[in-house]
C-alpha cells in the first residue's frame, strides 16, 4: 500500500516501482520523458529527477546519455541446488554455474583471474580443516551472462592434495575441479557426498562494486560452499561474491 503521507517524490517513485515489478514496465522499457511524468504526476521536473535518482539508486533504471532513462535490463540465473542437478549439469562437461545459465537461454563465459598458492584465510581454513595459514591452491574466476559480470568465485584447494594436479594450472577444467575430484585416476579419487553452504548478505566492498557492476543500493550474496567426499574430507571451498539485483537462488531439500 502506498503511503498517502509521504512526499510526492517517494509516492512516485512507489508508483513507478511497483510497474517495474510487476512487470508493466519491462527489463529494457523506456521511460517517459521527465516533462511526461511531470504531467502525468501534476508536479515538477525536479520532483520527477529526485523519484528517477531513488529507482537508480534502487538498481531499478539506468541513464543513457541522451536517450533516456530505462529500467535495468538483467539476467536474473536462478541457481538450483540439488544433488541431482549438480550430477547432470556436470556431466556436461562445462562448468556447474555455466551449464545453469545456458539451459536457461542465456550465453555464459567465465575467465580465470588468476592461479596461485597461497597461505589459507582463517574462515576458509576453519572450512577446510586445516590450519590458518597453510598452503592451499586458490583459483580465482570471474563469470558472465550476456557478457554482464554476474559473480566472482574463488575456488581453495589444499596444496598438499592438488599440488602438481590441473588445479593448479591456469586452463579451464572441462567439467570443472569436481569432475576432477571424482576421476578414478585423479588426485581424490572419491565421490562427493555432499554440500554445505553458508549464505552471508551483506554491501559491496568498492571493489567488488567496480568489478561487478554493482548498482547503488545494491546488496551482495557471499555463499561459501564447502564440498564434502565419502571420507567425510573437505576438498575444495567456494567463495563466491554474487549480486543480489540479478540471481534467484533455489534450494531443494528432500526431507525422509
Amino acid at each position: 500500500m502506498p503511503d498517502r503521507d509521504a512526499p510526492l517524490f517517494r509516492r512516485i517513485a512507489d508508483d513507478l516501482r511497483a510497474s517495474i515489478l510487476s512487470g508493466e514496465l519491462s527489463p529494457g522499457a523506456r521511460l517517459p520523458s521527465e516533462n511526461d511524468l511531470k504531467d502525468r504526476y501534476g508536479t515538477t521536473r525536479v520532483t520527477v529527477r529526485k523519484s528517477l535518482a531513488l529507482l537508480k539508486a534502487d538498481g531499478l533504471l539506468i541513464s543513457n546519455q541522451g536517450k533516456g532513462v530505462f529500467v535495468r535490463p538483467r539476467p536474473n540465473v536462478q541457481v538450483l541446488t540439488t544433488g541431482a542437478n549438480f550430477r547432470r549439469r556436470r556431466d556436461t562437461g562445462v562448468a556447474n554455474y555455466n551449464s545453469e545459465a545456458i539451459a536457461q537461454g542465456f550465453r555464459a563465459e567465465q575467465k580465470i583471474l588468476a592461479v596461485e598458492i597461497i597461505p589459507v584465510p582463517a574462515e576458509i581454513a576453519e572450512r577446510l580443516g586445516v590450519e590458518a595459514g597453510a598452503p592451499v591452491i586458490i583459483r580465482r574466476r570471474r563469470f558472465f551472462v550476456n557478457g554482464e559480470p554476474m559473480q566472482n568465485v574463488d575456488g581453495y584447494y589444499p596444496a598438499d592434495r592438488f599440488a602438481g594436479t590441473a588445479v593448479a594450472e591456469s586452463p579451464r577444467i572441462r567439467g570443472g575441479v569436481s569432475r576432477l575430484i571424482e576421476d578414478p585416476e585423479g588426485p581424490i579419487r572419491q565421490r562427493i557426498v555432499q554440500f554445505v553452504e553458508d549464505l552471508v548478505i551483506r554491501m559491496p566492498t568498492p571493489e567488488e562494486t567496480e568489478e561487478l557492476a554493482i548498482p547503488p543500493g545494491v546488496p551482495l550474496a557471499r555463499v561459501f560452499r564447502s564440498a564434502h567426499v565419502a571420507s567425510g574430507e573437505v576438498v575444495e571451498v567456494l567463495d563466491s561474491r554474487v549480486p543480489c539485483d540479478r540471481h534467484v537462488f533455489r534450494y531443494v531439500m528432500d526431507v525422509p
